[in-house]
């Protein structure tokens, strides 16, 4: 519970740089940007989200190139794209002192037994062709996402 109130809150911290468009069509998505908040702040939030998330797509071999700044936001894009987007929309981030910047797309959800789950891909782009991982996570009674492969 205190993983999922530390989600939230983080998130709600974000949302006021966020753009949702749900429900666009037409190649709309959602942009992540970095949290306006306390450096303390964003510190809490990333380290809920990658405990509940074990460091989700971006923090496997994709994002070895990748800062730990950089990383958060991968993961907070992956987190929004399972949660909150459409089936197909992305969601995108981008570095704030690079280059690189990453996007991710999750699929329709479905269920196994009592667990939401979603397969979603996760492209980096780091000054180049873009490197593609491709998973699945399924949401816990707390309401965190596990990923599974």
């Amino acid at each position: 519970m205190k993983i999922r109130a530390a989600i939230v809150s983080g998130l709600l911290a974000v949302s006021g740089c966020t753009t949702t468009g749900l429900g666009g069509a037409g190649g709309q998505g959602v942009s992540t940007q970095a949290p306006a908040t306390g450096a303390s702040d964003g510190a809490r939030v990333a380290k809920a989200i990658v405990a509940a998330m074990n460091g989700g797509l971006v923090g496997g071999k994709i994002g070895a190139g990748l800062t730990e700044r950089e990383k958060r936001s991968g993961l907070e894009a992956e987190y929004k794209a399972l949660e909150y987007t459409a089936s197909g929309q992305v969601v995108t981030w981008k570095s704030d002192t690079s280059s690189r910047y990453g996007e991710v797309v999750a699929a329709q959800p479905y269920r196994v037994g009592s667990q939401d789950c979603r397969q979603y891909t996760h492209t980096v782009y780091a000054g180049g062709a873009g490197a593609v991982a491709r998973g699945t996570a399924c949401r816990n009674s707390d309401g965190s996402w596990m990923l599974l492969t």
